[in-house]
């Protein structure tokens, strides 16, 4: 009991936590088209323009004091619009493709992570408290973002639509909870791919939203969309309970 406990930056993973970040992702897509899509800006200037949103809030999430649950998830949502439009860049300006795409992202997230865990010797979420874990943690929820984007338009276009799509992940995600719930597997691992696989969960929902009735979607208007989707995550962000995590000191490096 003498150990010191310190605050994390980030929100402790709680059922609300999953909630808003499956609605994040989603409005990351819806946001993600409605920029480089609906308003024609096209996938580099949308890639442009949330990167530097990520960046700034990045800034501004690594130099506050405590976790701001309004920051934090203006943070992911800009880093899960990011996502959206630098994997479609990737995947169709760059021409490598859904496969090509989804394998370069995943050594991206990899290789992140074993960076962090080279550094720090834990890739635990409960250690983001200093600015140099902040800056991996961000750095993989980017990557991951991104990789989830890839692997949902992947899926969809491998012919099981968007409907199909969001059945495959969702069921994926309930593999990795009785996992989580039944056996001993590490729960830092369970983290990163329930954190992975939300994206293209949220990826495909969300273009089952947007789509062309032709295309298998709802044709819904990715603006109208958007602002609902976000209407939403504000109602859930006060509505939901939203603590920091925490985590000992004596144990912060422990994988």
């Amino acid at each position: 009991m003498d150990q010191k406990s310190a605050e994390s930056k980030v929100p402790a993973v709680t059922l609300g936590f999953w909630i808003i970040k499956i609605l994040a992702t989603t409005l990351g897509e819806t946001g993600g088209d409605t920029v480089s899509m609906s308003m024609n800006l096209g996938y580099l200037v949308g890639t442009a323009i949330f990167l530097t949103t990520l960046v700034v809030l990045v800034f501004f999430q690594i130099v506050a004091k405590k976790f701001h649950p309004a920051l934090y998830w203006a943070t992911i949502v800009a880093s899960t619009t990011a996502g959206t439009t630098m994997a479609d860049f990737a995947d169709r300006s760059l021409g490598v493709g859904y496969p090509g795409g989804s394998i370069i992202l995943l050594v991206c997230v990899l290789a992140v992570l074993g960076l962090w865990y080279w550094s720090e010797g834990s890739v635990s979420v409960q250690t983001v408290s200093t600015p140099r874990v902040e800056a991996f943690y961000w750095a993989t929820i980017t990557f991951s973002q991104t990789l989830g984007t890839a692997l949902g338009d992947w899926i969809a276009d491998a012919g099981l639509g968007y409907d199909g799509g969001a059945l495959v992940f969702g069921a994926a995600l309930a593999v990795v909870a009785a996992l989580y719930f039944w056996t001993t597997i590490s729960r830092v691992s369970l983290f990163w791919v329930a954190f992975i696989l939300t994206r293209p969960l949220g990826a495909t929902v969300g273009d089952f939203f947007d789509k062309p009735f032709e295309q298998g979607g709802l044709n819904v208007s990715r603006p109208l969309a958007s602002a609902i989707l976000a209407v939403i995550i504000i109602l859930c962000i006060v509505a939901l309970p939203q603590r920091a995590g925490s985590h000992s000191e004596a144990t912060s490096r422990a994988g």
